[in-house]
């Protein structure tokens, strides 16, 4: 058997997330294992590098599985990509180490969530975006985003209240740029928590309403208490761009 790495591209609208479940095969992970399923005739486990939610969407997903096959790595991208629903795609696939793993070898990932503002509407992209009934103050989120970047406690930023594994992470960027309505937040750390990303850019929103000052990221950080963070945006503004690996 080989190890195969591939990247791949989905608009996760009506997909259930990323991860497989047992009731509905409305997930990435699913439709990835039932085709690779197929070719080989046996149950075949795709490792995803992370777990997008329900309606995100993602460009650079990194994934790997372990099959045995004399396909050549660009017929096995074909193949997944003929029998893939056309909302999913393989980009590339690679051969990989033995000992590569998709999840425990990444060490860095960049999401960018879109929101968009304008008295005219954004008719063909409007699906993968939230669009925003009044315009926020750029530089006020951008002052506030400057106070979460670093090795913080996001404990206040996740999404699972349950949440028993530490929720320090390390977030080294958070770039909020503006271009014809549109307002797009990049992010980049070492991993990110459920709903993080969500909860960050409600959060930063609010900030740009004018609701809680950039300032107020301090007191959210030390309090490690969920419900004094701002809305979680909706995910279909959400979209994972690339996986790092050294």
């Amino acid at each position: 058997m080989k190890n195969y790495k591939i990247i791949i591209s989905y608009d996760g609208s009506k997909y259930y997330g990323w991860e497989y479940q047992s009731s509905t095969e409305l997930t990435i992970q699913g439709k990835l294992m039932n085709v690779l399923s197929k070719l080989t005739k046996t149950n075949v486990d795709v490792i995803g590098a992370g777990r997008t939610d329900a309606g995100v969407h993602a460009k650079g997903m990194v994934a790997n599985f372990c099959i045995d096959t004399t396909m050549n790595t660009s017929e096995l991208r074909d193949y997944m990509n003929h029998y893939l629903p056309e909302d999913i795609c393989v980009l590339e696939v690679h051969e990989a180490s033995d000992r590569f793993h998709s999840r425990y070898n990444a060490t860095g990932k960049t999401y960018q969530y879109t929101c968009f503002y304008s008295h005219l509407k954004p008719i063909f992209d409007r699906k993968y975006m939230y669009i925003l009934s009044e315009a926020p103050d750029i530089e006020l989120m951008r002052n506030a985003a400057s106070y979460l970047i670093g090795t913080k406690d996001f404990a206040s930023f996740c999404g699972n209240r349950k949440m028993k594994k530490s929720t320090v992470r390390t977030v080294d960027l958070i770039d909020i740029s503006q271009n014809n309505g549109y307002i797009t937040f990049t992010y980049h750390g070492n991993g990110f928590l459920q709903h993080m990303i969500r909860i960050l850019t409600g959060t930063l929103l609010e900030v740009g309403y004018k609701k809680r000052t950039p300032e107020s990221m301090l007191e959210l950080i030390d309090s490690r208490n969920r419900s004094l963070a701002g809305f979680t945006a909706p995910a279909n503004g959400l979209c994972l761009i690339e996986v790092d690996y050294n």
